[in-house]
């Protein structure tokens, strides 16, 4: 430790606060300061708090703080003073609309499964509600606010209550839906919203033995779709064809609370209920990494890909304290780093944005969203802000970033679910420019895909197709969504099928004919039974005339 002599106040010592790590702590009180200052050997500047710049501490760069006990002055550099982190994100805030631009009078679904229950896209928010005699969810254009009439048209094609739904990233108008029925649907949504109720899918998807829980398409290819049940079991379906491709069975022990894809859809990794997180290798069909325990609690726990690799998990501490850690995949013996924030039952849903790295924590009931910068140094998660309301909420929504104003340096927009209504959230970063903000708008994934279903499942990976946001996302036009039957022997066709095939080909009157016989022997049979009837009614006729006579 360097102790000098003070050169404004010589019967006092100085500790150079570079190496006067013994002095942290100590605190500061205003009585030092104030005998300090009104000996006349220090002179006093414009400034607050606990410290106060003097003249030769102003010029050569310096604080000049009083301990508590006196005896000592200690000089903190400008630099060493900036204990809060620089970030362009800092002063995030976020702001709840106004009450006619909400979607009211809605009937959120009171499920017990801890889904985001909303799903948004450019066009369209979609959410699901309560419905009698099975399972439903509205679409609604984002334009369509304010009271939405008891009648408005619902899609409602499942038997059991919807659990799960997800807009297409490269269609807006095709949505998928998993329900307690066991079945996956994928429906195409009219341009200008729904007119009357549909209940007629494009596409059933029917593999699980349990209810369907998860719902997560792929980021890059075409037509692939994930789904994820209480079987245990993770199906991916080319849903261009309706065919089951992959199928993950054996892999997890117990109930599978949340599925991710990486940035190229190459990976993806799971949370499950026996604590451990898995990163998958769908194609080669094999766990690549696993980390059991990964939170000691019990309830549930949710795992994300980050864009450079990195897993992000949400879960609970055996104190059932909420956590939030980072992993990374090539070693995951002990994590990055562990947040201990708060001791609460709501399950953090995380919400990523990969072009700005900010992680949005929403916890459901809770009525606040936390928001963290995510860097590649220690200690490599910052916590940004929080914002906060009243109502819990009891579902989320989070629009692609596609989506946004930019005008306005919107980077995030949450659609927040309370019992009866649905309430957009705009988190905004203050700037007074007018002009486009290159830093918080960088190239993002747009809507058209990097590959064909066929080509990933080929073994082939492509990154997002990234667009630029500066002149506003224009919507293109969408393809109409259409499901091709495949005959699943046409990529087995030998000599000897196609002998078969020729002789099933030949003995194919053979049924017809029987069904000929069939029918005439069922016409037969009608007409013997007619001829029965008209007997037995002569037959009531006759002995009605004796009764008259009998009676007379």
């Amino acid at each position: 430790m360097l102790v000098i002599g003070c050169e404004l106040c010589p019967s006092k010592k100085v500790i150079h606060a570079a190496l006067a790590k013994a002095a942290e702590g100590r605190g500061l009180c205003r009585r030092g300061e104030r005998a300090h200052r009104e000996s006349g050997s220090c002179q006093r500047s414009s400034g607050s708090g606990r410290g106060r710049r003097n003249q030769l501490g102003y010029e050569l760069g310096f604080v000049l703080f009083h301990s508590a006990f006196g005896d000592t002055c200690i000089f903190l550099s400008e630099d060493m003073r900036r204990v809060v982190r620089q970030s362009k994100f800092r002063h995030v805030f976020g702001q709840a609309v106004k009450n006619d631009q909400c979607y009211d009078d809605i009937r959120v679904s009171r499920v017990t499964w801890d889904s985001a229950f909303c799903a948004v896209n450019p066009k369209f928010v979609a959410l699901i509600i309560e419905a009698s005699g099975g399972g439903a969810f509205l679409v609604l254009p984002l334009h369509k606010t304010g009271r939405i009439d008891k009648s408005y048209p619902t899609v409602c094609g499942h038997t059991g209550p919807v659990l799960d739904i997800d807009w297409c990233p490269h269609n807006d108008q095709v949505i998928a839906s998993g329900s307690e029925d066991c079945t996956v649907m994928v429906w195409q949504i009219p341009e200008n919203g729904l007119v009357t109720s549909m209940s007629e899918p494009v596409v059933i998807l029917e593999g699980h033995s349990k209810r369907v829980g998860i719902i997560t398409w792929h980021p890059t290819a075409r037509n692939i779709l994930l789904s994820a049940g209480c079987d245990n079991q993770i199906i991916i379906w080319n849903v261009g064809t309706g065919e089951a491709m992959i199928n993950l069975e054996d892999m997890h022990p117990d109930v599978i609370y949340n599925v991710c894809w990486n940035r190229n859809g190459s990976l993806i990794c799971t949370s499950c209920k026996d604590k451990s997180i898995r990163v998958i290798d769908p194609r080669k069909q094999e766990i690549v990494g696993e980390k059991e325990k990964a939170h000691e609690g019990a309830r549930p726990m949710r795992a994300i890909f980050l864009s450079d690799g990195n897993i992000l998990t949400t879960g609970f501490s055996r104190m059932s304290e909420r956590q939030l850690a980072l992993w990374n995949t090539q070693n995951l013996e002990e994590p990055m780093t562990v947040n201990e924030m708060d001791t609460s039952n709501g399950v953090l849903l995380p919400f990523y944005d990969p072009d700005t790295n900010v992680v949005y924590l929403c916890g459901k009931g809770d009525s606040s969203i936390r928001y963290f910068e995510i860097t590649d140094e220690a200690p490599y998660v910052h916590f940004l802000n929080t914002f906060a309301s009243k109502e819990p909420q009891r579902g989320m929504g989070y629009m692609p970033k596609r989506g946004l104003d930019v005008n306005k340096c919107e980077i995030a927009r949450f659609y927040k679910l309370h019992e009866r209504k649905c309430e957009p959230i705009v988190m905004t970063v203050p700037r007074k420019s007018d002009l486009f903000q290159d830093d918080l708008y960088p190239d993002t994934a747009g809507p058209d895909p990097a590959l064909e279903a066929e080509e990933w499942f080929d073994g082939k990976n492509g990154d997002p197709i990234l667009i630029s946001l500066k002149n506003g996302y224009v919507p293109g036009k969408n393809r109409e969504f259409k499901v091709v039957k495949k005959n699943m022997l046409d990529n087995k066709v030998t000599k000897n099928s196609e002998k078969s095939s020729s002789s099933n080909k030949s003995s194919h009157p053979a049924p017809s004919i029987k069904s000929e016989a069939k029918l005439e022997e069922i016409l037969k049979e009608i007409k013997s039974l007619k001829d029965m009837i008209s007997s037995q009614e002569k037959r009531l006729v006759q002995l009605e005339e004796q009764m008259s006579k009998l009676a007379i």
